[in-house]
């Protein structure tokens, strides 16, 4: 069953990029105290994902984070490597956190995979976007299967 509002986020591990290499953040460390805006997509480097969703979050990040957001997040079922690799080519910077769940540990935990085994992708996650305050979901906005209404940064912004 996929999280709801009024739910926590899980606790659960997922990584970011850092000088350093790899480094893992707990979701503790993401929300308590926060309010966030999380977005989930199928993949990076993928053709919405590259073409609409994260250009989309970046190009409207100061506006989002004008209405209190203390960070965005973007997560995949990706390694942090190709994260990283994701970020620099769409030149994120430190505008969008981007965060690696690798083995969809919390995306499994949330209840918000998409299994895409039969497609040759594997589990991956659900496209959404959620508003989450101190570690409770305020708002969920999950999309229809191929669909991309609803979790764009602009409904996120109208909902803020």
């Amino acid at each position: 069953m996929a999280i709801q509002v009024g739910e926590r986020i899980p606790e659960a591990t997922v990584y970011h990029m850092t000088k350093d290499g790899p480094a893992p953040l707990s979701t503790s460390d993401i929300f308590k105290g926060k309010k966030v805006v999380l977005f989930a997509l199928p993949g990076a480097f993928t053709p919405t994902c590259s073409a609409k969703h994260l250009p989309g979050f970046v190009e409207h990040a100061d506006e989002i984070k004008a209405k209190g957001v203390d960070t965005i997040a973007c997560l995949s079922v990706n390694d942090a490597f190709v994260m990283d690799a994701w970020a620099k080519d769409q030149n994120v910077g430190d505008k969008v956190l981007m965060l690696a769940d690798g083995s969809a540990e919390l995306t499994r935990k949330m209840g918000l995979e998409l299994d895409l085994t039969a497609r040759g992708f594997g589990v991956r996650s659900d496209r959404y976007a959620m508003i989450v305050e101190d570690g409770v979901v305020t708002l969920l906005n999950r999309e229809a299967p191929g669909a991309f209404e609803v979790s764009s940064a602009e409904a996120i912004l109208k909902a803020l």
